[in-house]
């Protein structure tokens, strides 16, 4: 039997598994991947290229297609075909998007449009006095109260049903009167009926608010439902199996002890073989990204994993901006059930209703730290107020969050709110640099190397500086931060130049240096077209068009391009294996950053080499903020941000120390020259390759072992001694 058998994953799967060369699950995969079948929300913290990805579309695969297999041979989960003999709300007579926990006791709907009704399984009848409680289990509207089976679901809309809702209306045959007083979360309310004086009351958190409806002599003979519709919104019911929280007064009873003569079950049946209804908009499975390239990466993976799983097959959808979207929509009425995508074509097709989350088992943020950085915490948090909690199967919908950092503040804040008594799987811990990475400092001072005066040709710069009249020999701030911006790109070329850099990921602080390095690096070595180009070059940034950032991608990925020059948010989490080099040509000002982007090296116990550009003196740089009116394109306001300008002075010795400080680390500094030792790694490294053993070979072991083994057996001997002396108070022969 194969690892991921072992697991719990289905044959098909694990064929698959295999032919990708996954002969074994990775740690985070080991941990996790048994979690999710299982059906707990679960916070993964590991390395970047751990084989987070893996960890949760493999069961996500998994348990959608398990569930497709289930409605395809008719199936039903066990407690939908039972009749039950207690009071519980019904899994059949109910609209399609109210959920209804197992023990009938809880129902739920996230839909923001319509609302959604649900009687329940029995009725009284003829004489008596009965009650119930309802309380509100989370925020939104609602009404409670009593229903004919021949009402509307949709209570108080009908002159069969007769509701109280939260705004402090009371309803019947849509006529909306002031009753009471409103309620909302954490309130409890009361269901009275009187059969025998023919009216229906409420109370609210154990204050009676009066009668409230006289029963017409046209229902006398008629049996009525607990019953309740809500939009948004979780009611939970006590029908007296269970003692009350305000126990009634007046004669009243709970519903659960009327005579077997006032109880009447309802008409409504499922049908055993009956699959249930499938809404082809309606994925079980959303997956959000922070990025394009993300989640076509996380598509390609399903599409890997799925390739033996047939009959049914599970479909999937990247939604994602740069593809028409009609064509998307086009997919969803056809039917999906996996979608990855991008939070700005999600927002748009979940607003415009193409979209639905009524079927959603599982919601994925996937590097959660960089979506809440980007500022989709709303968007987050509507989508997650939109999807059932429970699912119409009734069961309860699983969160996955994942990132390589997952220790800020902001993401255990959103997942102490949002998820599920979670599960940390966390192999990571706080931030730090993997073994396999060397990274080093270069400082760069125009102080003291004044190389940058007498240049024939160098980078084009950002033009912060254009107003500022800086020139050589002039050692102004701004004379100085220019030559900074010169060195830079010099240094970039002898850093490639000196360890002989035949692949490399190099980060730039904003989209228009990404643009300045990339000419420049194809002018020095020929031009962008010049085959034999040692400086061979492609851009991944937010400016580039979708199709230009993936033909760029795949040429860097297939040794078309030796480089990509990046921003932080265009490389977040793309798996590119076996880089070994990678270069900062600005360090990034938050902190985790850092940690992203050297792990674009030495991943799959490869060695790699990350080396940082930094700054001995403060560079001006572009900062373009919410009052910038044109978010930078074509901005020329080089004004600081305290002057209402677009500028700002960027310290990076300041952010190296931050740096040093989160990592508890000093990070090694080299010279100008970019002389790195190599003795670090015990022994000549080639960044690329896999590290040497540096642990005892397979001859050895065992004589290092046998001292260790000997004594534990010794102790084991003393120790089963020691119990039988005890139990038996003399000496057998075995223990002698």
């Amino acid at each position: 039997m194969a690892a991921f058998e072992e697991m719990g994953v289905l044959p098909e799967i694990a064929k698959a598994v295999e032919e990708m060369d996954w002969t074994l699950p990775t740690d985070v995969q080991n941990e996790a991947i048994p979690l999710i079948l299982g059906g707990g929300d679960v916070l993964m913290a590991a390395e970047t290229g751990s084989g987070k990805t893996g960890a949760f579309c493999l069961p996500i695969l998994q348990i959608v297609w398990e569930t497709l297999k289930d409605i395809q041979m008719g199936k039903t989960s066990k407690i939908n075909k039972e009749v039950s003999p207690h009071w519980l709300l019904s899994f059949f007579d109910r609209d399609a998007g109210m959920a209804v926990t197992p023990d009938g006791l809880r129902c739920q709907s996230r839909d923001p449009k319509a609302w959604q009704g649900v009687r329940c399984t029995k009725a009284v009848t003829g004489k008596g006095k009965y009650y119930y409680e309802a309380t509100v289990s989370d925020e939104g509207l609602c009404r409670v109260g009593w229903s004919t089976p021949q009402a509307a679901l949709d209570l108080g809309t009908c002159k069969s049903g007769f509701g109280f809702g939260g705004t402090g209306k009371k309803s019947n045959c849509r006529q909306f009167d002031d009753y009471g007083e409103s309620f909302g979360l954490k309130d409890v309310i009361g269901c009275y009926i009187d059969l025998d004086g023919m009216e229906m009351r409420y109370s609210k958190n154990g204050v009676d608010l009066g009668k409230a409806f006289t029963i017409r002599n046209e229902f006398k003979n008629s049996s009525f439902h607990p019953a309740i519709v809500i939009k948004n919104a979780e009611m939970a019911f006590n029908f007296g199996a269970t003692e009350f929280k305000y126990p009634p007064k007046g004669g009243y009873i709970a519903v659960c002890q009327a005579s077997k003569e006032c109880t009447v079950s309802s008409g409504v049946r499922g049908g055993g073989d009956k699959a249930p209804k499938v809404q082809n908009n309606a994925p079980q499975a959303v997956i959000i990204e922070p990025s394009r390239e993300l989640a076509e990466q996380t598509l390609k993976q399903i599409q890997l994993f799925r390739k033996y799983v047939e009959n049914p097959v599970v479909r999937d959808l990247l939604i994602v901006g740069g593809i028409p979207v009609k064509d998307q929509i086009a997919a969803l009425s056809a039917g999906v059930d996996i979608v990855s995508g991008t939070p700005g074509r999600l927002e748009e097709l979940i607003n415009s209703g193409q979209l639905s989350l009524q079927s959603c088992k599982f919601f994925v943020l996937d590097e959660a730290d960089g979506l809440l950085k980007q500022g989709h915490e709303r968007l987050i948090n509507s989508i997650y107020g939109s999807i059932p909690k429970i699912t119409s199967d009734g069961k309860r919908l699983q969160m996955i969050v994942c990132s390589a950092t997952l220790h800020s503040f902001e993401v255990k804040r959103m997942a102490e709110r949002l998820m599920h008594f979670p599960t940390w799987v966390d192999l990571k811990g706080e931030d730090a640099v993997p073994e396999s990475v060397h990274h080093v400092v270069v400082t760069i001072d125009p102080r003291v190397d004044n190389s940058w005066t007498n240049l024939r040709r160098h980078i084009q710069t950002d033009g912060v500086h254009m107003k500022d009249g800086v020139r050589p020999g002039n050692n102004t701030p701004e004379t100085l931060s220019e030559a900074v911006k010169l060195l830079k790109g010099e240094f970039c070329v002898k850093a490639i130049d000196t360890h002989k850099m035949d692949q490399a990921v190099i980060f730039c602080r904003t989209k228009l240096d990404c643009d300045n390095l990339e000419r420049y690096l194809n002018q020095t070595g020929g031009g962008a077209n010049n085959r034999g180009n040692p400086y061979s070059c492609v851009c991944l940034h937010g400016d580039r068009k979708p199709n230009e950032r993936k033909a760029n991608l795949q040429k860097f990925k297939d040794g078309g391009a030796r480089f990509l020059i990046c921003t932080d948010v265009a490389a977040r989490g793309i798996d590119v294996a076996g880089v070994p080099f990678m270069i900062n040509v600005t360090l990034p000002d938050e902190k985790s950053n850092y940690v992203h982007r050297i792990g674009r090296v030495g991943r799959a116990e490869r060695m790699g080499l990350a080396v940082s550009l930094v700054a001995a003196v403060p560079e001006k740089v572009w900062y373009h903020g919410e009052w910038c009116a044109t978010r930078g394109r074509n901005c020329y306001n080089t004004r600081l941000t305290t002057e209402k300008g677009c500028c700002t002075w960027y310290n990076e010795p300041q952010y190296l120390a931050d740096i040093e400080e989160h990592l508890g680390v000093t990070i090694q500094q080299v010279d100008k020259e970019m002389k790195v030792p190599v003795d670090e790694f015990d022994g000549k490294v080639v960044y690329g390759e896999k590290r040497a053993n540096s642990g005892s070979n397979y001859q050895t072991h065992v004589e290092q072992l046998a001292p260790a083994v000997q004594e534990l057996a010794q102790l084991e001997t003393q120790t089963q001694t020691i119990y039988l002396k005890r139990q038996y108070g003399k000496e057998y022969p075995w223990t002698r």
